[in-house]
Order: structure tokens, then C-alpha cells, then sequence
């Protein structure tokens, strides 16, 4: 097949060259101008003797490089690497080395982070420094972006190779960060697909067939406008935020920000006219749907009226919130069930119709399979792993036993089973139960740290939680809540809080203690931060 990102990408620039493609804070790139920027990055890493097949990594916030970068490793056989920017420094010289990097892109205000571990790093050939207004002077030994930019001299394009390593590097909960890999034409074709048929279109089964469906939303007026306000260093920001409204000639909008302020993304919505927004569940949709609130109750209401769907991926997105957010406008919204290891399915909320959380239909090629990899019976309450066939990574990078743990064929079909357990419903829905690695073996029976914490933010008075096992004599574990309260509201108590739960969930699954904290901390894409719950609940054991 021909498809590739820098196969795409270049096409659409010459389809739309006028267009905008990227704009981030008033910078406006077009699409001739994104290929042409991308071509002389592509320039400059060959005038370094750049290897092919080697990392580059990115350690920036969102904003129009760190897409441009993307868009010169590929036309370079580069494999660019999200780089996660709350990393310190062990953790960093980690990813740079395991990833193979010989290039960092990196935003001036992490220039000092860079300067600490610069000597760990001997294998680094090229240090490119971004501007971000922060004022740190440029790294010694470093080249300004823009300079570098404006004195390249561009590549001449060359088709990318289906095959060519595409790498997202996840955290996961325990250890170090995986970098988990994809043929970079896979990966494409699969996202091309995503962006297409969400404006009612065929699939494209080649790049010529991807031009033509861009040309018809061109012509139906349905061009992408997406925001990612989630961080593009993640799978979320970037494949659903970002790549799905490229491959389809459409503009990405970005706010270079490492925290989530609701008003000022509601108002770059508006200002942009974004047609998508992408965020990461509950963590990003709460603090949207109270700014919503208090602008309505203002009489200063936002319109949204351009917004046609908010996208979700990685963490639960309640159906009290849903309802909350279609109150104030008409729209789809679309609770993608995934991870870094795969795509597993999807639920869709509007007016007519909102969802249940967790509940979600999944594609025809992802099955929930038991302990014998038999498919779990449709209404048997019976627990299982999910298992999704659709686009299947080659593996882990540098790590063969995890893959095979992770990637498994399983009667002539090969799967990845990311770690979610699920249940089947008799419609042939599922209800997502959570991870493997959050489960909590307590008196013998298993119970799911993300069920316990929807229970718990359906009550009134709760901003956030998130819910760790802590060892216990007599249960083997306890199940313990760490949760924070919405302003000026009445405690609730351990106490209020266990009957809360209990009239939701078995007995056995309210929490035995529960920690008052003033904030839930959470990663910068929204994901919880079991470490830090843990720490806090073994600190009042």
C-alpha cells in the first residue's frame, strides 16, 4: 500500500497548499508552507548524518513545531518520540537512550533540564532549541529552530515506506516507559480511515482515494478544525487531535500550555471555529462543563454552535458529565474505547441518546476472551480480557518478552490485549471493568479501582478521586479512596462516603478509609496518578 504519513501529507499540500494546517496562538502555518518547513527540517537532519531509522525526540508542549517535526521525521525515515515534559531527569536520559535518539527538539524553558543531561547522552548528534518567550538564551552547542528552518535547504520528496518504524513510548503505571511500535503506513492508513468515515465517507484503500474523499468534506463544508486539548505528547492529543483531521486536509489548532485552563480553551475553540475538540474524559470535561455553567448562569453563554463533536480517549468520561455538556449544545460525542496497544471500540452520547458509563460497542474485531481464550457468553456476567485485532502494533521496543506477553495470536489471529478486563453484555456491548494492574484482591473478591471511582464522583459534593489497595491483615487488601471535594460544599465523611458507594456497588467494594485532599493529582493528559494516590493513602495508614 502507499500509504505513509509523509505519502499523505505531502499530497494534501498539494491538493490544499492555500489552506491552514497548523495554528497555534495566532501562528498561522498553511499547508504548502507545513511541507515546505518539514522538507528543510528533513534537510537539516541529513546535514548532520542523521541515521536513518533513528529517534528524534520531542520534549515540548503543544504548538505548531512539535507537528512540523513530526512531518520532517517522516520525510527523513526518522521516527519521532514523545517526549512526556513533567519527566525528570533519570527518566529522561531512560527514553532518549532506550529510544535510540541522535536528535532533541526541546522548548527553550526546558534548555536547563537539557544542559543537566546532555553528558548521559553521548549518542545525541543535534540539539534544536524552540523559542517559547521563556527568555532562556539559546543552548550552547544547540541551533535555533527558525534559524535552522530558514537556512536548510529542503529535501526533495521520496515515498515513505509502509513499513517505516513509527514509535509512541507510554508510561503505563508501573515502571519505566514502552515504547510501543507501528508500521508508520499502518498507522497512517488506520487514522485516514478514523478521519473519513466520521464525515460519511467510504474508507480509502489508497492515498489517491484519501485526496478524493478530502476534496468531498471540502466540498460538504465539513473540513476539520480540531483542537487537542489534551498534550500531543500523548496518543490522544496526537492520533485522534491531531493526525485524524491532518489526514483529511483539515487544520489543527494547539495552545502551547501545560495546564488546563476551561474558559481560555473554550474561548480558542470559539475564536478558531473548531469543529473537534479531543480531550481526556472526566479530568478535562468537568472543568469544561462548570466553566459552561457559570458563563450560562452569568448570561454571558459561550457558543459553541461550530462544535460538531468532542472526542475522548484513555479515562472514564461519566454519563453525568455527558448530559451536562449536551445541555448546552447539540453535538456527537464520541467515547472512544483505546490505548497506545490498540483500538477497541466506541460510545456515542448526543441529545437522543446518551450513553452509560463504561458501556461501550465494540468493532467486530475485538472479542473479550477468558483464562482459556475461549470468547466470553453475551449476558453470562462472566469476566474477561479484552482483545482487539484491528490495527496490532509490532511490539515493544527493545522488549520481546512483554511483547509476547501483550501481542498473542490466538486461533490464527493475532491480538493485543492491553490489559482491560470487561464484561459482555446480552446486547453485545461491553462494560469496561478497568485494568488488570488496578485491580484490588480484597477478602478474595476482585474489585476494579475505576468502577469504585465512578461511584464515588456520582456523588454531589465530589470534584475527583482515584481508589489504591493497601495491604491489610485480615482482607489481604483494603480498598482505600483518595478524593477531593467541589468548593464550598459539607463534609461528607468516610462514613457518608462508604453508604454513598453502597447503594451503587456491593458492599464489599465501598472503600474501609477514605483521604480528604484539597486537589487529585492527576498526569498532564488527565490520567490518574495511582503513584502519587498510593504514596498519599500509605501516608495515613
Amino acid at each position: 500500500m502507499d500509504f505513509h504519513f509523509n505519502n499523505v501529507w505531502t499530497a494534501l499540500s498539494e491538493a490544499f497548499p492555500d489552506r491552514p494546517a497548523l495554528i497555534c496562538e495566532g501562528n498561522t502555518v498553511t499547508w504548502s508552507e507545513f511541507n515546505d518547513r518539514a522538507a528543510r527540517l528533513a534537510g537539516l537532519f541529513q546535514s548532520h548524518k542523521v541515521t536513518s531509522g533513528a529517534s528524534v525526540g520531542l520534549y515540548m508542549l503543544n504548538c505548531n513545531e512539535y507537528t512540523e517535526a513530526h512531518f520532517g521525521c517522516f520525510k527523513s525515515a526518522l521516527c519521532p518520540v514523545n517526549v512526556n515534559y513533567r519527566y525528570r531527569s533519570e527518566e529522561l536520559v531512560y527514553l532518549l537512550d532506550n529510544s535510540d535518539a541522535q536528535v532533541v527538539i526541546y522548548h527553550a524553558s526546558y534548555a536547563p533540564r537539557v544542559k543537566e543531561i546532555r553528558e548521559s547522552l553521548p549518542n545525541i548528534k543535534l540539539y534544536i532549541q524552540v523559542d517559547d518567550e521563556s527568555g532562556e538564551p539559546l543552548l550552547e552547542g544547540a541551533i535555533d529552530y527558525d534559524d535552522a528552518i530558514r537556512s536548510s535547504a529542503p529535501v526533495p520528496f521520496t515515498p515513505g515506506k509502509f513499513e517505516d518504524r513509527y514509535m509512541l513510548y507510554t508510561g503505563g503505571t508501573t515502571g519505566m516507559p514502552k515504547g510501543v511500535m507501528y508500521d508508520n503506513g499502518a498507522l497512517a492508513h488506520w487514522l485516514s480511515i478514523g478521519g473519513v468515515t466520521s464525515r460519511g465517507l467510504a474508507p480509502p484503500s489508497s492515498v489517491d482515494d484519501l485526496i478524493e474523499a478530502a476534496r468531498a468534506i471540502t466540498a460538504m463544508d465539513k473540513v476539520h478544525r480540531s483542537l487537542p486539548a489534551c498534550p500531543q505528547m500523548h496518543g490522544t492529543g496526537m492520533w485522534i487531535g491531531t493526525m485524524v483531521a491532518l489526514n483529511c486536509g483539515g487544520t489543527v489548532v494547539t495552545q502551547r500550555t501545560s495546564h488546563l485552563d476551561a474558559d481560555a480553551l473554550i474561548q480558542c475553540v470559539i475564536d478558531n471555529q473548531v469543529t473537534d475538540l479531543t480531550i481526556v474524559g472526566d479530568a478535562f470535561a468537568r472543568p469544561i462543563l462548570a466553566a459552561l455553567d457559570a458563563a450560562q448562569d452569568a448570561g454571558t453563554p459561550y457558543d459553541l454552535s461550530r462544535v460538531g463533536q468532542i472526542a475522548s480517549s484513555g479515562v472514564m468520561w461519566s454519563s453525568e458529565i455527558k448530559e451536562g455538556l449536551l445541555r448546552h449544545h447539540d453535538m456527537i460525542l464520541n467515547d472512544i474505547m483505546g490505548s497506545t496497544e490498540g483500538s477497541m471500540g466506541g460510545s456515542i452520547s448526543t441529545r437522543d441518546g446518551a450513553a452509560k458509563t463504561a458501556k461501550f460497542m465494540v468493532a467486530d474485531y475485538v472479542k473479550v476472551l477468558n483464562e482459556d481464550d475461549e470468547p466470553v457468553k453475551p449476558g453470562s456476567g462472566e469476566m474477561g480480557m479484552v482483545a482487539t485485532a484491528g490495527i496490532v502494533p509490532r511490539g515493544y521496543y527493545k522488549d520481546e518478552e512483554k511483547s509476547a506477553r501483550t501481542f498473542r495470536v490466538v486461533n490464527g489471529i493475532r491480538y493485543s490485549f492491553p490489559g482491560d478486563y470487561a464484561t459482555v453484555e446480552a446486547d453485545g456491548s461491553i462494560t469496561l471493568l478497568g485494568r488488570g494492574s488496578q485491580c484490588i484482591n480484597t477478602g478474595g473478591e476482585k474489585v476494579f479501582t475505576e468502577e469504585v471511582e465512578e461511584a464515588i464522583k456520582r456523588h454531589v459534593d465530589v470534584e475527583d478521586c482515584l481508589v489504591v489497595g493497601l495491604p491489610d491483615e485480615r482482607l489481604g487488601n483494603r480498598v482505600v479512596a483518595v478524593y477531593s471535594q467541589k468548593a464550598h460544599t459539607a463534609a461528607i465523611g468516610e462514613d457518608g462516603l462508604r453508604e454513598h458507594v453502597r447503594t451503587q456497588l456491593a458492599s464489599y467494594k465501598a472503600p474501609r478509609q477514605s483521604i480528604l485532599v484539597d486537589v487529585v493529582q492527576r498526569a498532564p493528559n488527565g490520567k490518574a496518578d495511582y503513584k502519587w494516590a498510593k504514596a498519599t493513602a500509605e501516608m495515613h495508614r
